[in-house]
């Protein structure tokens, strides 16, 4: 199969593209998507290309922007909605968590709401404390709703169009420090089932778990290590909800090792949920204590060089699982 080397930001492009001709009923909305096309350039062009009635700008009200988006889908369209940034979501939360995740089940299984909701996340360009959080770890209880965090252009192509076609509302986080990362995408783009994820490594000595732009991090700590005589293995989630606890714990089960890394604070992150749980179901099979690599607890500054010291870094990743692999019990014990 032929692929091409494209952005992240160009794969969602595409994706949005695809699905609008491949659905009539599939319609894009939010602060800035017609003309100017995002404030990430995700959506430039579409207007042109499908119309004012289906490519639309609205006003700043982010309670509005979902609040009709799940009035759409229950009416029968497949809105996909932007929220500026992720942060924005906050104004929205009654219509997210609310409206759009239960809606389903107060509704006795008869009504879907087939919304994708697209925000910006994550630490970059110095945009301070109200533009930069991290938001997955928000939604690990949020019953009804998907949530998925594409680390790949490939993946930002194949997920978005899955989230397009699924029935059920999917919040789909994208890291603003991938929109300009570059990668393979095929030609002809295979739509996975949304909750899968990814083995990018295989490993003998630990598994490290990574989400969104920390994968591409994960993965080049997998190849100091391996220079180091460390084998280890690189999972990517894709996502909080649903989560493949599967691959996860198939991985802990062999290795016995595992160290998760994240982007958010490491207080309430998404490592302390995915620790916890492998700890309840797989506390036999560990040899040693489980490692969380995060951000640190504190406000995001509006400064690009404060900014770095509270993100992970590789030789954050380094230290921690050079630790781990010297910990604990042997694997023939």
């Amino acid at each position: 199969m032929s692929e091409r080397i494209i952005s992240y930001r160009a794969a969602l492009n595409e994706a949005l593209v695809e699905e609008m001709e491949r659905d009539e009923r599939v319609f894009l909305m939010g602060q800035d998507v017609a003309k100017f096309g995002g404030v990430f350039a995700v959506s430039k062009g579409l207007q042109d290309k499908f119309g004012p009635k289906r490519v639309f700008d609205t006003p700043i009200s982010e309670t509005l922007i979902v609040g009709g988006g799940v009035g759409a889908a229950l009416a029968g369209a497949r809105p996909v909605v932007e929220l500026q940034y992720a942060d924005f979501a906050l104004v929205a939360m009654d219509e997210i968590l609310n409206k759009a995740a239960k809606w389903r089940y107060m509704h006795g299984n008869r009504q879907s709401v087939p919304l994708v909701i697209r925000a910006a996340e994550g630490m970059f360009g110095g945009l301070g404390p109200e533009h930069s959080q991290s938001f997955g770890q928000y939604f690990w209880n949020a019953f009804g709703l998907k949530t998925l965090m594409p680390s790949t252009p490939a993946d930002a192509k194949s997920m978005l169009k899955a989230a397009i076609r699924d029935d059920d509302p999917v919040l789909f986080l994208e890291n603003k420090a991938l929109y300009n990362r570059r990668g393979p995408v095929p030609d002809e783009v295979e739509v996975d089932p949304i909750g899968k994820a990814s083995t990018i490594r295989n490993g003998t000595d630990l598994t490290i778990i990574a989400w969104s732009s920390m994968v591409a991090v994960a993965l080049k700590a997998a190849e100091a290590l391996a220079e180091e005589g460390i084998s280890a293995e690189v999972i990517d989630p894709r996502g909080v909800r649903p989560l493949d606890t599967a691959t996860i714990f198939n991985s802990v089960d062999r290795i016995g090792r595992v160290l998760v890394t994240h982007e958010g604070p490491v207080t309430g992150g998404l490592a302390g949920e995915l620790i916890a749980q492998i700890v309840e179901t797989r506390f036999d099979k560990l040899l040693a204590p489980p490692a969380r690599v995060a951000g640190a607890d504190t406000y995001v500054p509006q400064n690009l060089e404060l900014e770095r010291f509270i993100v992970p870094h590789l030789e954050h990743i380094l230290a921690a699982a050079r630790k781990l692999a010297a910990t604990g019990k042997s694997s023939t014990q």
